[in-house]
């Protein structure tokens, strides 16, 4: 019997879905036992239901391509089978709220990939090098829950990736005012080119939901958790404004991002910030933990999607063209890989770091 805890994938087929079975192959802590999805694909082998969809450029991994996938709304039946699961379920945002709370009533732990949960204000959401003590807010989730083992995290948008991190690693030298643009690979819209032929040469100025998200998302992250009021306070600062473009790549999510000092810092003591900057998981050493979190690129054509999109296996953030502005202090081009550090690999590593931390544990 294998010591490794039994994980199940909730939305298994869809593009998260299938990045979150790639990226478990093999892994040492965790085994995917079991996948779920809509009462269409139920009853069909893994193999069976994906068909010729599957998107990523790795191989289906044979220990899947036999299980037999489960009903996604058969909540206790699928609880039963695992320890915890990850969610990137494909519903509104009150259904995916509803099933998310279900599955941790069952004491399943919910990891989760989705944003429905992401203001709730006792659910923690966290990228594990920035705010791994926010963790701690899942007891007052527990109690209102009226759960022992049972709660839900999630991790943030996958465009803030790109630029959250680099304005956390400058915290010491006060950042208070943020312009960013992102532009963002249609792997975030859960699309492949086969299935977008319209994006292939194009660009579409409007992503849904999206801006709001790029703005308020990092001030969450940078807020602090408030034991009398027993929830996640955000940040007020710094205030960030954004747009966000769909743009014909793949994947890899790049940003332009201009930034407000209130301390005056040069460009050797910015670099060696970004350099220097880790967390939890590196002191933690945790599975999928980049060994360099943000690389600093001194080229100046440079981050680009085909030779960084990769880097540290897509769980590391790259950052190039960092240069003094005449309206604002600092400019600098961020990238980061969509669905693995703000997707799939995002939300793996957020269950490693509640593995370590003891809140993930054998049923």
């Amino acid at each position: 019997m294998s010591e490794k805890l039994k994980v199940g994938i909730l939305g298994g087929t869809g593009m998260v879905g299938q990045r979150f079975i790639s990226l478990l192959e093999n892994h040492p802590w965790f085994e995917v036992t079991t996948i779920a999805a809509s009462p269409r694909s139920a009853g069909k082998t893994y193999e069976e239901a994906i068909g010729d969809r599957w998107k990523m450029d790795t191989p289906m991994p044979e220990a899947v391509k036999n299980i037999v996938v489960m009903n996604v709304n058969e909540v206790e039946k699928v609880a039963a089978e695992v320890d915890f699961v990850f969610s990137a379920v494909d519903m509104t945002k009150d259904e995916i709220k509803a099933i998310e709370e279900a599955y941790a009533k069952t004491e399943t732990p919910v990891v989760s990939n989705n944003s429905a949960h992401r203001w709730t204000p006792d659910v923690p959401m966290v990228v594990p090098e920035i705010n791994p003590q926010h963790m701690e807010v899942i007891k007052y989730q527990k109690e209102r829950l009226g759960t022992k083992r049972g709660f839900i995290a999630v991790k943030p948008n996958c465009s803030i990736q790109s630029y959250a991190p680099v304005l956390t690693a400058w915290k010491e030298f006060e950042p208070y005012e943020v312009v960013a643009t992102t532009y963002q690979a249609i792997s975030g819209a859960g699309k492949t080119f086969k299935d977008w032929p319209e994006m292939v040469g194009n660009i579409i100025p409007f992503i849904g939901g999206e801006e709001e998200k790029s703005e308020k998302e990092p001030l969450r992250i940078w807020g602090y958790v408030d034991d009398e009021k027993k929830a996640i306070v955000p940040a007020t600062s710094p205030v960030i404004t954004c747009q966000c473009v769909r743009v014909p790549v793949l994947n890899g999510h790049t940003a332009a991002v201009f930034v407000k000092f209130r301390k005056k810092p040069t460009k050797e003591q910015l670099i060696e910030a970004l350099r220097n900057y880790s967390g939890a998981p590196q002191e933690l050493n945790l599975p999928n933990a980049p060994k360099q979190f943000i690389q600093y690129l001194e080229e100046d054509n440079r981050p680009q999607i085909t030779m960084d999109v990769n880097f540290e296996q897509g769980m590391g953030i790259s950052v190039g063209r960092l240069r003094e502005d005449t309206v604002y202090d600092w400019k600098f081009i961020g990238m980061s890989h969509n669905t693995v550090r703000g997707a799939a690999g995002g939300a793996l590593l957020c269950a490693e770091l509640l593995k370590a931390q003891g809140y993930i544990t054998k049923k």
